[in-house]
């Protein structure tokens, strides 16, 4: 899947994709069909890098709302051809959960096409979650037949349809078929039973129970990874590949804890200086988490290793070090005085002193943000730690780096985050962000903003505090935040 195109921060578009408060702000300011354009832009071509961790359904159908916007770009993405060719849920999911928040605000426009394209589009089963929450019984019966007529008659139709009622989000649209329809019954209970033999006759080879055994086991993951050391030539999706080798040793470094006995502890440090990838990783992870005095030490050696794998490993298991002489490590390691800061053993450490550190190591960490976003842009699987840490250690220095994430960050979840570290830092945020942040799509930023947001000085925050309140489709976090501060308010006066 291709990563998203997202438009500039400044631009209407840009503010929408990234799910900004500011984006409902301008759409509702800007020229209606302009806006409209915009929305159904995001809706049908969804601009999160990773739905699973990020929202814009409920977002979009605010705005929906708020625009009495037509359903037609919806419509058309549905029944574009392209359905019957193209599988993957991305590809309509957000649109089926913005027709799925209009029908419960009462657009009997959204429920129809969810009915429609349960009966006869591709990712029908995302439809029949979204109905199974908002429509009635006699809808969800009548769409029985037509849901039923896609897993033929025989045996692998019928394993087919216990497969899909055994992965229904929602399954009281199959309890109500299954009043009706025989198969479905037949199916609802046979489904369980499934399940528990495929647990029942889950095969596996385990290690023997020794340090040796153990440590062999975990390199057997790898043997048949083709490719040069650093670069296997295989897919990280692959149960074969490099992922395997992850997976086989985190698990044998668990079994080392349990079977590791003092005079096993050379051969332990013997596998974590110069083992196979494997035994070396799964060696290095338990003398880590053994709090190991040579822990340390076979960490900067692995770091510098020509095996990228081996680097990778270190890397990994460096996060979780804790303890004193752990910091204290961390803190060479990251000082561009006595380590690194720029290496790859550096910023490791500074991800350990953002997420375990104590108050000294604030400028570490600023530092370490700074150079991340010079470097790297507004992305990468480890800014969020460097961000988490700048709000942890309370960094007012961090305040300019975080306001730029704030507002550039593509990912709403990395923009909560920055909103959260900016509530410690940013002696501005009940006034400033905060404004902006009870319009977001995320309800984390929400709930943080009802809970921070002055409530003087901006005749918008207490009419946007109102309508949260009463709004069913809001989460309950937020709405104890809203009318938390609602109620006090009230009391004060």
């Amino acid at each position: 899947m291709f990563e998203p195109v997202i438009a500039p921060s400044a631009s209407l578009l840009g503010l929408l994709q990234r799910g900004r408060g500011d984006g409902q702000l301008h759409a509702l300011a800007a020229d209606r069909a302009e806006a409209i354009a915009a929305l159904e832009e995001c809706v049908t071509s969804d601009p999160r890098s990773d739905w699973q961790v990020e929202n814009r359904s409920l977002y979009y159908a605010r705005l929906y709302m708020e625009l009495e916007a037509p359903l037609d770009g919806i419509e058309d993405h549905l029944h574009d051809p392209e359905d019957l060719l193209d599988g993957d849920e991305g590809r309509t999911g957000l649109a089926l959960s913005v027709l799925g928040h209009l029908a419960a605000y009462g657009r009997r426009d959204a429920l129809l096409l969810l009915r429609e394209y349960a009966a006869t589009g591709t990712n029908w089963s995302w439809a029949l979650d979204e109905l199974a929450m908002r429509d009635d019984d006699q809808g969800l019966l009548v769409l029985g037949p037509a849901v039923l007529d896609r897993f033929p008659p025989g045996p692998e139709g019928d394993a087919e349809l216990r497969a899909a009622v055994r992965g229904a989000y929602e399954p009281r649209p199959w309890r109500l078929w299954a009043a009706h329809h025989p198969r479905v019954a037949t199916a609802s209970e046979q489904s369980p039973f499934d399940l528990w033999q495929r647990q029942l006759n889950r095969s596996g080879v385990t290690p023997g129970w020794s340090a040796a055994d153990v440590l062999a086991w975990a390199d057997e993951a790898g043997e048949n990874v083709p490719g040069r050391p650093g670069d296997t030539g295989a897919d990280d999706s692959d149960p074969d590949g490099p992922d395997a080798v992850a997976r086989r040793a985190a698990a044998a470094a668990r079994c080392l804890a349990a079977v590791v006995r003092p005079e096993d502890r050379a051969t332990v440090l013997d596998a974590a200086h110069r083992g196979l990838p494997g035994a070396r990783r799964a060696a290095l992870r338990y003398l880590v988490d053994q709090q190991d005095e040579e822990a340390a030490a076979l960490i900067e050696a692995a770091a510098a290793d020509v095996d990228v794998r081996i680097v990778r490993a270190a890397l990994e298991v460096l996060g979780r070090m804790r303890g004193p002489q752990a910091l204290a490590h961390a803190r060479r390691w990251a000082d561009p005085a006595t380590g690194g800061a720029d290496s790859a053993l550096g910023e490791a450490a500074v991800q350990l002193l953002a997420d375990a550190g104590e108050p000294c190591d604030a400028p570490l960490v600023v530092a370490g943000l700074r150079r991340w976003v010079s470097v790297r842009g507004v992305s990468g699987a480890g800014l969020g730690t460097l961000v988490d840490g700048a709000g942890r250690l309370a960094a007012a220095g961090a305040v300019p780096v975080l306001r730029h994430i704030y507002g550039e960050a593509a990912s709403s979840q990395l923009r909560g985050r920055a909103a959260q570290a900016l509530a410690t830092t940013d002696v501005h945020f009940p006034e400033g962000p905060a404004v902006e942040c009870l319009w977001d799509c995320e309800e984390s930023t929400r709930e943080l903003a009802a809970r921070h947001v002055a409530t003087t000085g901006d005749a918008r925050v207490l009419e946007r505090l109102r309508r949260l309140a009463a709004d069913p489709a809001e989460e309950a976090e937020v709405h104890a935040a809203v009318r938390g501060r609602l109620t006090s308010r009230e009391r004060s006066r």
